[in-house]
């Protein structure tokens, strides 16, 4: 088959919640992030509702939109700016077109009817169907379609039209005018049902404008491109082999390719075209025009039948929509039945992932015990699943080819809201296999983990909205607790707590597990650790030293009431008062380079440094509990050069490994879509927890005052025997951080019994304030027992207006 010698893997989507709009064709589509926008369109009458679905969630919705609601059309200009639709003209019954402008604001699913000035020099555009509308900039692009020269609706004179108008936007809402630029050049002749895409290569070049195909009497399949810098149109020269001629196809840019999908085209009879007039079909052909080589490459041929409900079936009047590097395709008709006079529209809703997914963000810390990490990475869009793995320099034993004994356990590694799934999808191996399931995940990315519980005062709204969870006021406090204790680099002597050194492109910012907006008597339990780690760091230990009113530390002055003294791996000193991480990126770093550029759907056959990947599982969400991970047979793991893509080992039948204290362990994730596995992400390190050292505490709270803020805390859940004390830090300003950006510097602010402390004008003035994500001062608070000091929680304080520091 074609498509699979191309390498594709069309997806059905088989269930939906939801109203699900009524089949059409003639409708138009845009994306706004994960939502796709529909409207218009035409089966027994034209529709004139705005139908959104969630490509995340699998769910169709019907929003309530108001103000100046447009009557339906078909064959309408669709184009999005941000958050802001365009609708421009289109048929709005039949023989009566439209040149009206709408403009739907979609996060207040607002319309408003636009009226723009008229050009300078001549008319604005007529009244008009099956036009193209592009938008490059703050200017929409109208070329084309099909006009009614009769003022009798019901006597449809067809004009085809090849002018060519330019529409000015304002910023945000609005617009300023039509124009009709001079351009140079030979004008594409007249047509309509063509289509239009804009294009600008990244790294040389003027943005340009591409129309294919449509229809003038007769349907056709040249390529003109619009230098929209010089308004100059030309024909450019390609390879390849062109399309058919054809008319009511989509065309969309994912990348640098214009994919080119369905569509009228003339009904071949012996390998020759039939003429203008001859019969014509729907057809279900798929190619891409490589824009930076203007080369076709044709995917799925007009002449390919598809038997087997693979392929999206031959279709026009449909829209396609690109969502990331997804394509969509949703209804369309499917051909004319002459004998019932009348045409069928399809129900059937498909994506095809164009391209493996980017490598997902380093691995983070939510929890840490003795035997087990919670974990999560930040989201990839329209992905189907995640490829967790893990090594570590301590041995691991091999399974010398015994399988598991017994049936799989229903939840091995469990995913925060969803069971981890045992077996890879089959679009990634050729092996037989139980398939996973490529429905959307369902919303419950969309929930804070369970084991953050937010309590808000009376007067706070909690919201989530998608993959953030924000609170309504100004400040905000996001908690994580970041993992610590006796590490053995540098601690082989010392009870003082390791914090273990921050991601150096992610560092513990990235990993905020909420946002809590309103300071007053707000709380957050991550009781965990966020903070995500690299490889064969470097700890360095600070110890408190007496009070001073001015003191340097690696050139930085600290005026407060500690000063920082540094000493080596080999201090004797019993209690650091703050650590320095380093954040040099070793082996960990070499991995991911190489992951990068060979992503490979392996069984666990990534090395570096003889340093063996073994998978945790593949997980249909960004989060998951990790307590054991798979064994290799021992023929497996004497195999060094595993070919890319090669056949995939049954989870079920490979045993199992636990966790142990007191190691180190380092993780990648790579995402899993249509294509295949794409790259790992960077390498991030954890500690698993040694027994009887407390817990992190919990359930901090950040109150404001005038002159300082109000720290508290909650005791450990688990203290292992008495608290001794606590210690709370502070991240400060240092010249280091100006050498290494990622490498926070903390001072020690509170060491004592209570759970709580003042936190001086005087000691937020020399705050560091951390811009990874949102501005925030950075705060870790750290419990000791007999063993020593255990995980410590890291606080951070989101700042709005009114901050105590400097920025």
């Amino acid at each position: 088959m074609a498509a699979a010698a191309a390498g594709l893997s069309w997806r059905r989507v088989s269930s939906f919640t939801g109203p699900v709009p009524r089949s059409r064709h003639g409708h138009r589509a845009v994306a706004i992030r994960e939502l796709v926008i529909i409207f218009g369109g035409g089966n027994e009458g034209i529709a004139d509702e705005l139908h959104v679905y969630n490509t995340a969630t699998n769910q169709w919705f019907l929003p309530a939109v108001r103000g100046d609601i447009p009557p339906g059309c078909a064959a309408h200009g669709f184009v999005c700016d941000g958050t802001r639709i365009l609708v421009f003209g289109g048929m709005v019954e039949y023989g009566r077109y439209s040149n009206d402008l709408y403009e739907l604001q979609a996060s207040r699913w607002l319309w408003k009817k636009v009226k723009p000035q008229a050009p300078s020099t001549g008319s604005p555009p007529c009244p008009r169907l099956g036009h193209s509308f592009s938008l490059y900039g703050n200017k929409c692009y109208l070329f084309g379609g099909l006009a009614n020269e009769s003022e009798d609706s019901n006597n449809n004179v067809p004009r085809y039209l090849n002018d060519f108008y330019e529409l000015e936007l304002q910023h945000g809402s609005g617009v300023v005018g039509w124009s009709i630029p001079v351009t140079k050049g030979i004008l594409p002749s007249p047509r309509e049902s063509h289509t239009a895409i804009v294009y600008c290569r990244k790294d040389v070049g003027s943005p340009k404008m591409y129309i294919f195909g449509g229809m003038c009497g007769s349907r056709l399949n040249d390529l003109w491109e619009l230098d929209i810098e010089t308004m100059t149109w030309s024909r450019p020269e390609t390879k390849g082999t062109v399309p058919l001629p054809r008319s009511l196809h989509t065309a969309n840019v994912i990348g640098n390719k214009m994919y080119v999908f369905g569509g009228w085209v003339p009904q071949s009879a012996g390998g020759e075209i039939s003429s203008h007039d001859g019969e014509w079909k729907c057809t279900g052909s798929f190619s891409y025009l490589n824009l930076d080589t203007t080369e076709w490459i044709g995917l799925i041929s007009d002449c390919q039948e598809d038997k087997s409900n693979l392929l999206p079936g031959p279709r026009a009047g449909h829209c396609a929509v690109a969502v990331g590097t997804r394509l969509y395709i949703w209804s369309g008709r499917d051909g004319y039945r002459k004998a019932w006079n009348n045409q069928v529209c399809c129900k059937d809703l498909w994506y095809l992932d164009t391209e493996k997914p980017p490598a997902p963000s380093q691995v983070q810390l939510i929890r840490a015990t003795t035997n087990s990490f919670q974990v999560k990475w930040d989201e990839v869009p329209t992905v189907e699943g995640y490829l967790l793995q893990l090594h570590s320099d301590s041995p691991v034993p091999s399974a010398a080819g015994t399988p598991g004994t017994g049936a799989p356990e229903a939840s091995l590694l469990t995913s925060q809201g969803a069971s981890s799934l045992h077996q890879s999808p089959q679009s990634l191996t050729s092996v037989p296999y139980p398939e996973m399931k490529v429905d959307h995940p369902s919303q419950t990315n969309s929930v804070i983990p369970n084991n953050v519980q937010v309590s808000l005062s009376s007067n706070s709204l909690l919201k989530v909205e998608g993959k953030e969870k924000v609170a309504a006021a100004e400040n905000k406090i996001t908690q994580e607790t970041v993992k610590s204790h006796a590490d053995a680099t540098g601690f082989k002597e010392s009870n003082a707590p390791s914090l273990l050194p921050v991601c150096t492109s992610s560092p513990q910012t990235s990993a905020n597990v909420g946002e809590l907006r309103d300071l007053d008597k707000r709380t957050v339990n991550p009781d965990a650790s966020v903070c995500s780690t690299v490889s064969n760091a470097q700890t360095m230990v600070t110890q408190q030293a007496v009070k001073t009113e001015s003191s340097s530390t690696n050139g930085a002055v600290v005026k407060d009431e500690t000063s920082l003294t540094t000493f080596n791996s080999k201090s004797e000193a019993a209690e650091a008062a703050f650590m320095t991480p380093s954040t040099r990126v070793n082996s960990g770093q070499t991995n991911d380079t190489q992951s990068s550029k060979t992503p490979q759907r392996q069984m666990a056959m990534g090395k570096t440094r003889d340093r063996q990947w073994y998978d945790v599982g593949i997980f249909k969400n960004n989060t998951a509990v990790v307590s054991q991970f798979y064994l290799l047979p021992e023929e497996t793991l004497s195999i060094s050069n595993k070919k890319e893509n090669a056949d995939v080992l049954d989870y079920r039948l490979l045993k199992k490994q636990d966790l142990f204290p007191g190691t180190v362990y380092r993780f990648r994730v790579a995402a899993i879509n249509g294509c295949g596995v794409g790259p790992f992400s960077k390498v991030s390190e954890f500690k698993t927890c040694i027994p009887g050292f407390p817990g992190a505490p919990s359930t901090v709270k950040i109150s404001k005052s005038v002159d300082c803020i109000h720290l508290s805390w909650e005791p450990p859940a688990s203290p292992s025997g008495n608290i001794l004390e606590y210690s709370a830090y502070l991240a400060i300003r240092s010249t280091q951080l100006q050498e290494n950006p990622n490498q926070l510097v903390f001072m020690r602010i509170y060491c004592g019994l209570k759970t709580s402390c003042i936190v001086t004008a005087t000691q937020l003035s020399n705050a560091h304030v951390d811009y990874t994500s949102r501005p925030a001062i950075v705060f870790r608070i750290s419990a000791k027992n007999e063993r020593g000091y255990g995980p410590a929680t890291q606080v951070r304080w989101l700042q709005g207006k009114g901050l105590f520091v400097p920025s």
